[in-house]
């Protein structure tokens, strides 16, 4: 899946994007230009220097994970320009999470004509391992100690990027025929709520125990999404039907109907 072309081209018009987000809002944090944009040629060169790696998490018509790699130095050279500047290297990594936030809301904005609405969330992650992933090197000022920044991208994601239907199709214009939708209108497709998630090392898990709480990434007043074969379909407010759980459906990030085209 990975080696297909169609996935890579639309995985580094993704890159780009994002970059021109990241690079906007960088710009705005620290008060001077900081421009980025997507590599070509060459792979990156291997880098001795601690890794800082951050998850975007993309739900809607998109739906995977891409993860962003910066390297210390990167942290510390921009964290001296950000208009308040961090102390400890964790203050500046904090500090560059709620700019890879706002990079994330111009994102959504610029990509909503081509895929609707899609949810976005960053967050620091450790432990990782890239193998088999698609990276794209995202190229930095050159006094960000002269690494490039790389954007991995999971399967689920590059199959995402690399299966959308056409612009037009993504306006509701699906390509199924609706006479022969009819003739699985009783299929039954098992459906989840998820009330949030949560990533533990394999110590936390195997330490388990009856009455141990695992504390979830979602607030209780924030929407429980409902999934279809692991994709949001919509979100709503969680109800008590019948002694049962059930959800009252508050938004539909796009036509249900574009769920069936792939």
């Amino acid at each position: 899946m990975v080696d297909k072309p169609g996935n890579k081209k639309a995985a580094k018009d993704f890159a780009a994007a994002f970059a021109t987000a990241a690079g906007e809002a960088l710009t705005r944090s620290i008060g001077t230009p900081w421009p980025m944009e997507v590599m070509d040629g060459a792979e990156p060169p291997t880098q001795s220097a601690n890794p800082i790696h951050f998850r975007l998490t993309v739900e809607g018509r998109l739906n995977g994970d891409c993860f962003i790699e910066f390297y210390e130095p990167q942290v510390l050279v921009l964290a001296k320009k950000f208009q308040n500047k961090p102390s400890g290297i964790e203050e500046c990594v904090e500090a560059l999470q709620q700019v890879l936030s706002s990079a994330a809301a111009l994102l959504r904005t610029s990509l909503a004509d081509e895929y609707g609405e899609l949810g976005f969330k960053v967050e620091r992650v450790s432990g990782l391992a890239f193998g088999g992933m698609f990276a794209v090197p995202l190229a930095a000022p050159s006094d960000a100690s002269g690494a490039p920044v790389l954007l991995y991208f999971d399967g689920q994601m590059l199959a995402a990027l690399g299966g959308i239907a056409p612009k037009d199709q993504a306006a509701g214009r699906t390509n199924f025929d609706p006479v022969n939708l009819k003739l699985v209108m009783d299929v039954e497709l098992n459906v989840s709520l998820r009330f949030g998630q949560r990533q533990l090392p394999l110590r936390e898990i195997l330490e388990l125990t009856s009455g141990s709480v695992v504390e979830l990434d979602r607030m209780v007043d924030e929407p429980v999404e409902l999934l279809l074969d692991g994709k949001l379909i919509a979100r709503g407010e969680a109800v008590i039907v019948d002694g049962n759980y059930g959800l009252r459906v508050t938004e539909i990030p796009q036509p249900m109907a574009s769920h069936l085209v792939h």
